[in-house]
Formats: structure tokens, sequence, C-alpha cells
């Protein structure tokens, strides 16, 4: 496990377990696959509080575009894939409810995986190449 991943409910249970049952604080870590220190606080806070969940809210300022954001974001492209960042952010925010910058619809497409891009121009093969390919082809 990371640094800044926490642990799931499922993985909390088993380190509370696994330490009711007398397992050493190693072997824990070794069977949930985190470190010493995380078994530690996490079974040392079942013992004074009697549940492992924490309330941590999450950092930083809320998103803008909520869960559904996305999906309509994704519909706006596909209808046009030759719209720009600009023309997709005037769609998006003719809706009453939403007003976002074009630097967040970017983002956010980049975050989905469409972002825009130029085929490569290419020389189309000759009769020439194709013949030589065949060849190619029939002695290997």
């Amino acid at each position: 496990m990371g640094k800044a991943a926490d642990l799931s409910e499922f993985h909390k249970g088993q380190i509370v377990m696994a330490r009711r049952l007398g397992t050493s604080i190693t072997e824990t870590a070794q069977l949930v696959g985190c470190s010493r220190s995380a078994v530690v606080s996490i079974h040392a806070k079942w013992i004074n509080d009697g549940e492992t969940s924490s309330r941590r809210q999450g950092v930083g300022r809320p998103r803008v575009i909520k869960e559904k954001g996305p999906r309509r974001l994704s519909r706006l492209v596909k209808q046009n894939r030759r719209q720009t960042v600009a023309q997709l952010t005037a769609q998006y925010n003719a809706n009453p409810s939403a007003s976002v910058s074009e630097h967040t619809v970017h983002r956010t497409l980049l975050d989905m995986v469409l972002c825009s891009r130029r085929p490569t121009r290419v020389p189309l093969l000759t009769k020439r190449h194709r013949q030589l390919h065949l060849q190619w082809a029939r002695e290997h």
C-alpha cells in the first residue's frame, strides 16, 4: 500500500482480528500488505474507540464538475468531435446550474483521456512497396 492510500474497512478488520488472535505486528503487516505503524495505529484506535473507521474529510476545494458532469461532457464531445474547448465550455455552461472555466473543462477531458491529436501524415504504399512486402513475407 502507498503512503497516501487509506486502508479499506476490510483490511482494517483483518488487522484487528489478526491482532486479537495473537499474531505479531510484523506478521499482521505482511498479511495485510501495509506498514507496521499502520497496524499499530489501527489496533490502538480499535482498542481506544472500539471502531476503526476514520471520519477524515477530503482535502482541497470541492470539485465544480460533480459525478454526472463528465458523462454530460463526454456526450457533448461525441456530438461533434471537432469542437474546441471554448465551444464545449459554452455548451456546458448553457445549463443554468453550471458555470465552469475552460481550464476546468480541459482538465476534465484530459482525466477522461479525451485529448486532441492530429494524425500523422504518412505516404501511402506504392505498388512496388506491396510487391516487396509480399516477396519478403513469402521468403520468411
